[in-house]
């Protein structure tokens, strides 16, 4: 599967629980925890492909609590496992929700709170492949459950226009709101990143801890290659960037490796076990790389290729076509 990159910033805090004339403002988390008598439960919020914390519970008997006030209906996450990649995902709003977990099985259910019925009534079937977002939002243009899809979901395979498109059925009510904020602000990035506009300038780290910027490579085509060694889909496709660099190497082309990975042991076997020759760099910062926002990368491997005068060439463009495309150019 691709890795999707969910291009968002910024982390909502939870403000406490408020009374006011005695009446509860806020949302009210009653759960139940399977496999657990004792212990801890987190809460945390889903933020640019990572899991933030924003809350503990104890547990007691397998039941636990959380109260608070959310600003607007968001993604979180409940997990047992303080550092864990894989919470249950739900969508916190005001409400009183009642909470079913059980991690060994992966699974979370959510009564009292109409933003999960709609989340989980329509989760399965935004999965499916072919699903049309375009007709979710325009039945819910209200929805911040569908701006969430649209940005974590699908947003890697829709081209300005159709973004464009999309953004323009959401209700107005939706304005500034956290989702649809994050999709004003990739519409803006992609705006900038069209074929034909000069490629944004970047400095980072090689495995040496040199300073590399892209405006160093002026006067070559370059091809800038997001990548991670532990994205599977990037290490398929590296052979055939291996391919195209050995063939066109001596006829003013390179590659800019530029990684998302976490771990700088990591990174530096998968370039030696690919046989990735080229100039590499990284901030080891995983989707909180700045320049992987500012390359509104959605999902990797991503690739643009820059023309020597630095004017971006082409998006994406893999195995065969980066070949055709290259032997276009440099023949």
């Amino acid at each position: 599967m691709r890795n999707l990159n969910f291009v968002l910033s910024g982390v909502v805090a939870l403000a406490l629980a408020s009374c006011s004339g005695g009446k509860k403002e806020g949302y009210v988390i009653e759960g139940t925890i399977a496999g657990m008598d004792s212990g801890t439960v987190y809460l945390k919020q889903y933020v640019d492909k990572n899991f933030v914390d924003a809350d503990s519970a104890v547990v007691t008997g397998g039941h636990f609590k959380f109260t608070g006030v959310a600003s607007e209906p968001m993604a979180y996450a409940l997990t047992t496992v303080k550092d864990s990649r894989r919470p249950l995902v739900f969508f916190l709003d005001n409400d009183n929700m009642t909470v079913t977990m059980d991690e060994s099985s992966k699974e979370i259910s959510v009564s009292g709170s109409p933003v999960n019925d709609f989340y989980f009534s329509n989760l399965e079937a935004v999965g499916r492949q072919g699903f049309s977002i375009d007709s979710l939002v325009a039945a819910n243009p209200a929805s911040a459950v569908a701006a969430y899809w649209v940005m974590k979901d699908f947003a890697w395979q829709l081209d300005l226009e159709q973004m464009k498109k999309i953004r323009g059925l959401f209700d107005k009510s939706l304005e500034g709101s956290f989702y649809v904020k994050g999709i004003d602000s990739y519409i803006e990035r992609l705006s900038a990143l069209q074929v034909g506009a000069v490629a944004p300038d970047f400095t980072l780290p090689d495995t040496e801890g040199n300073e590399v910027s892209l405006s160093s490579f002026r006067g070559k085509y370059v091809l800038v290659d997001f990548w991670a060694s532990w994205c599977p889909d990037c290490r398929k496709e590296n052979p055939n960037i291996v391919a195209a660099y050995n063939r066109f190497k001596d006829k003013n082309f390179t590659v800019l490796g530029v990684s998302l990975d976490r771990k700088k042991e990591q990174w530096l076997d998968g370039i030696e076990k690919d046989g990735l020759t080229w100039t590499h760099v990284s901030d080891l910062k995983d989707w909180k790389s700045e320049v992987a926002q500012l390359y509104a990368i959605r999902w990797i491997p991503t690739s643009y290729l820059i023309g020597p005068d630095g004017v971006i060439i082409a998006v994406s463009l893999e195995g065969e076509q980066l070949m055709n495309k290259l032997e276009e150019l440099l023949g």
